[in-house]
């Protein structure tokens, strides 16, 4: 037979064993950026140079092919720095990696990528739900499953089992009667008019403390988002909004006296800092000017929440309860959607939509007057 012709380095070699088998031997790279040689066979030389060509094509792609099954713990860590940090915001980068540390790697982190199971995901879930909560497991899990899909479109896995197990149920969003309570028991609180800015708009944390004045006219009973105040590793800085698109939002009345209040005492406050006043244009700033910190508004809101008595929620639950009022309201699913800032419908109806008992009264009492109208 002729010789066969000698491949370029790096592209692998084949060889023939004793028992009449082709054998192959190829570098590739690994989920970790280290390079290990993997084995290929075949029964003819040309099914065997078929792989290896495979391979070395996943390779000038810059595709890993790991020798065995990666671990959870070599493949999350790669999966965020090759793929989330890269492409996605600075926020969702560090959301991901705390779900990572803190959740999945200590409690998948030694599994492998072919043989985790419905269960152990399932384990993972009710693990961090008694850890933490069921929005924290919810989190973790939309993590997973966004990663494993990676792994798919890299064609390390065959199936992503993530997809398998539902996601847990969240806590319900406060009812119409126990936001009005909590903005009752929140009305001595100089976040006040934060309070209501996310209760009655649906706005996120880090769009209602990146707000400026000048995005808010009083005239017009308007007020615009254009940005985000977020907290890095080290700093904090000012992002796009999440769909990077500004938004204007007509200002309901109740909305209005609780900013003009705000501006009324920070000039109080900007009189008494003199010098020291650091003037950004914030609407929401501490004594001397500075943006506050996202952290704060988020330990407030929790702070009156538990003195008032009421279900433990997120801040970032009312926009959710914002959403199921507006629909409960009658509002168009695409005006919500707005609102809310969502760059898909989908978002609106599937995730930010909550029926309570209320609102299926509400709905069947429709029933009543429909067939009262046929006597």
């Amino acid at each position: 037979m002729a010789a066969r012709k000698r491949n370029p380095n790096g592209a692998g070699s084949i060889w023939q064993r004793k028992d009449g088998r082709w054998e192959g031997r190829v570098y590739v790279p690994q989920p970790d950026g280290t390079r290990k040689r993997k084995t290929i066979y075949g029964v003819t030389w040309e099914d065997c140079d078929e792989k290896r060509q495979e391979l070395v094509r996943r390779d000038r792609q810059g595709i890993p092919t790991p020798t065995r099954s990666a671990k959870l713990s070599e493949w999350l860590p790669y999966w965020l720095e090759e793929y989330i940090k890269p492409q996605r915001k600075r926020t969702t980068y560090a959301k991901y990696e705390m779900h990572v540390r803190l959740y999945l790697v200590p409690q998948l982190g030694t599994r492998r990528l072919e043989t985790l199971s419905t269960a152990n995901v399932r384990r993972m879930v009710s693990a961090v739900t008694e850890q933490a909560s069921a929005a924290t497991a919810k989190e973790s899990h939309r993590v997973l499953r966004t990663a494993l899909t990676a792994a798919c479109r890299e064609e390390l896995i065959t199936r992503n089992v993530a997809q398998l197990v539902p996601a847990p149920r969240e806590l319900r969003p406060w009812t119409l009667d126990e936001s009005l309570a909590f903005l009752e028991a929140a009305r001595p609180d100089p976040l006040y008019p934060a309070f209501v800015l996310a209760i009655a708009l649906g706005l996120r944390r880090g769009e209602i403390l990146g707000l400026h004045w000048q995005d808010v006219d009083f005239e017009r009973r308007t007020l615009t988002v254009r940005r985000q105040l977020q907290r890095g590793t080290k700093e904090l800085y000012v992002d796009t909004t999440k769909n990077r698109r500004a938004r204007t939002v007509p200002l309901p009345l109740m909305c209005v006296a609780p900013l003009r209040w705000q501006r009324l005492r920070q000039a109080g406050q900007r009189a008494v800092a003199g010098t020291d006043w650091h003037d950004g244009d914030y609407v929401f700033t501490t004594r001397t000017g500075r943006p506050v910190e996202p952290r704060n508004l988020y330990r407030s809101f929790g702070r009156i929440a538990v003195a008032a008595g009421l279900p433990r929620v997120r801040l970032h639950d009312t926009r959710h309860g914002c959403a199921s009022l507006l629909f409960a309201a009658g509002v168009a699913p695409r005006t919500v959607m707005e609102i809310l800032g969502h760059s898909q419908i989908a978002v609106t109806m599937n995730v930010y939509t909550h029926v309570n008992d209320n609102h299926r009264r509400e709905a069947m009492s429709h029933m009543d007057r429909l067939f009262k109208r046929r006597k």
